[in-house]
């Protein structure tokens, strides 16, 4: 009786360790970074970070530079889609069909900094410019940025489950995107850019930051996030880790 208790008593460790292996992950999440050497370092140091978000919040996370892995197909396989400085630009018009039908059938879609680069400054000629992607970033385009600098981020929205574990105020050193208008009429403002905390390229007034389109079921995007300094911010590691799990959330 004694063996067998010390049998028992010594596979209840492994089975316990099978178990937590076996939980299933509550959704899987796939970034999509640039080949852009632009924001490489960041790009770089994300990695990482998202496989630890991923690790400690139940998500499979799958990390690569293959845009040829936005196709119908492979989406499928995700309830996430995570938009990491790829500018809508960067894809193809085939991508970027799959990528609006994924976002049409209610999935998640997060952008991160470059992806808001709407607008035609960066289209290469005679390619088709993406309407829809620019209609569903709240109808702006993008404009040139101020320097490199420090800023203050206002959170005016802690009811949305993305910043609602956001401090009132956080400061991060950003490019702080300009568009040629606020999207605010069409769109539900997170959190914006206090411009009395860092010198503008052309001051916009109301200059949202963070937002997300409710016309579709779960769409953020976060327009700072040029460098890894960004990494070293809680706020910043927060706002990414409630944002992809509001993304993914049923």
């Amino acid at each position: 009786m004694g063996k067998l208790k010390y049998i028992v008593s010594a596979l209840i460790p492994l089975l316990l360790v099978n178990i937590a292996v076996a939980q299933p992950y509550k959704f899987k999440a796939l970034v999509v970074i640039s080949r852009s050497d632009d924001h490489i370092k960041m790009m770089t140091a994300a990695k990482p970070l998202f496989e630890k978000l991923g690790k400690d919040n139940q998500f499979k996370v799958d990390y690569t530079d293959d845009s040829s892995k936005i196709n119908d197909g492979n989406l499928k396989n995700y309830q996430v889609f995570v938009m990491m400085q790829l500018a809508p630009f960067d894809i193809s018009n085939t991508q970027q069909a799959a990528l609006q039908k994924f976002v049409e059938q209610g999935k998640g879609w997060v952008g991160i900094h470059a992806a808001g680069l709407t607008g035609t400054e960066f289209l290469a000629k005679n390619t088709k410019y993406w309407q829809w992607f620019e209609d569903f970033m709240g109808g702006v385009v993008y404009s040139p940025h101020p320097a490199y600098q420090r800023g203050t981020v206002i959170v005016e929205d802690h009811r949305h489950p993305a910043t609602k574990n956001l401090p009132a105020k956080f400061e991060i050193s950003d490019e702080w995107y300009e568009f040629d208008k606020s999207p605010r009429p069409n769109v539900r403002v997170l959190a914006t850019a206090d411009e009395l905390s860092f010198k503008q390229n052309k001051p916009m007034g109301d200059h949202p930051i963070i937002w997300t389109n409710e016309k579709y079921r779960r769409m953020i995007y976060i327009g700072i996030g040029h460098d890894p300094s960004v990494f070293a911010n809680q706020s910043y590691i927060a706002l990414l880790r409630d944002a992809i799990l509001w993304a993914g959330s049923k």
